[in-house]
């Protein structure tokens, strides 16, 4: 019997998607041969690459001047890349720290320039988006960097910063693909597959092509932007496999209906869950309502034994990786888009048995 996995990353995958991929396991279409076995030089393995930045151009809408990699390394590799690549003609950022991935951006980015806190919201345990003063960005940065949705904390970006002419770079790895982003208002995107994209193990950067080009001295080989544009994200072999499950899932996106479609699915269930945890008298949401994330949503009791109890209970029943991050504690519930508003509802009606179970009076 398959689970309800509220996991974090890696998260579950639609079921439709992954079984496809169990019939196209032993022999893609007429090929003789699994996905997993190809040249990445092949004829068929080209046709599969190619139909991923396809589709994924097509469902986010990517303009014409934005380039699509599929890299390695996770989002982490881009902590790197992008102040190599990105921070050359001024050596400066802006930053806005919002969590732990943020955080380990602007740790990284130091190494290669001079890197500003335009905002922080460290002092409440990042339950909270700060707001911005246009005022205090700098104008000569060469890039300013946010992560749109806090995987750990729970939060969302509601609104984009206005940047003007300095390039806006977004960590999208938790929130990629469940709702329509305008690229646009991005310099650069980058996103870990492994929440609503693939598996893990693949990357993907969207970056507008003004941005290719000009990187540090010492950025080597495989870190410059430039080389895996010019090589089609072909320079080495790259994650074959994951960007087969990719234009999967893409395909069951499309039929879905696109990101319209599933950003109203994602905004129902995350209001099931919100909605349940404002009234309960037990559990409770942990972030301030105007930054509340759809796709992690993080909550407690207020008694870490009782958090240790519903973990093991809900685990028990089918429910999990519920646990929290080993940063903040308690529980948390990610619903990422392959996850069924069906998991959802019964998720919260075990809450509310469990709260009448071990509630006052019990």
């Amino acid at each position: 019997m398959r689970v309800y996995n509220f996991s974090a990353g890696p998260s579950m995958l639609p079921e439709e998607v992954l079984k496809t991929a169990r019939d196209e396991m032993l022999c893609y279409k007429d090929s003789g041969q699994s996905v997993m076995e190809m040249s990445h030089r092949s004829k068929e393995y080209g046709a599969i690459i190619e139909a991923a930045e396809t589709l994924l151009r097509r469902v986010m809408n990517i303009p014409d001047n934005y380039k699509v990699l599929f890299l390695q390394g996770g989002a982490s590799s881009q902590f790197a890349m992008v102040p190599l690549n990105l921070m050359v003609k001024n050596k400066k950022a802006d930053f806005v720290l919002t969590g732990a991935w943020a955080k380990k951006a602007y740790k990284e980015a130091q190494r290669y320039g001079s890197c500003n806190v335009i905002a922080s919201s460290e002092d409440k345990t990042f339950s909270y988006i700060p707001a911005l003063d246009p005022a205090t960005f700098s104008k000569d940065a060469d890039y300013f960097h946010i992560c749109l949705n806090n995987t750990i904390y729970g939060t969302k970006f509601a609104e984009l910063p206005d940047t003007g002419d300095v390039p806006l770079v977004a960590d999208m790895s938790s929130c990629i693909l469940s709702e329509p982003v305008d690229v646009s208002k991005f310099g650069l995107i980058y996103a870990g597959a492994q929440k609503n994209m693939a598996p893990a193990g693949l990357t993907v950067v969207i970056i507008r092509e003004d941005l290719v080009g000009e990187a540090q001295d010492i950025t080597p080989t495989m870190f410059r932007y430039t080389t895996h544009v010019e090589n089609g994200s072909m320079f080495n072999t790259p994650p074959c496999y994951c960007i087969y499950m990719l234009k999967l899932v893409l395909e069951w996106l499309e039929k879905l209906g696109g990101l319209e479609a599933m950003k109203k699915i994602n905004e129902k269930k995350a209001a099931l869950l919100y909605d349940y945890l404002d009234q309960s008298e037990m559990f409770h949401a942990t972030v301030a309502p105007g930054s509340r994330s759809l796709m992690n949503i993080p909550f407690v009791t207020g008694d870490a034994e009782l958090d240790k109890k519903f973990v093991s209970e809900a685990t028990a029943a089918g429910f999990v990786n519920l646990k929290g991050h080993r940063s903040v504690g308690g529980m948390r519930a990610s619903i990422y888009n392959a996850m069924p508003t069906e998991g959802v509802e019964k998720l919260v009606a075990f809450m509310k048995e469990f709260e009448k179970n071990n509630g006052k009076g019990n």
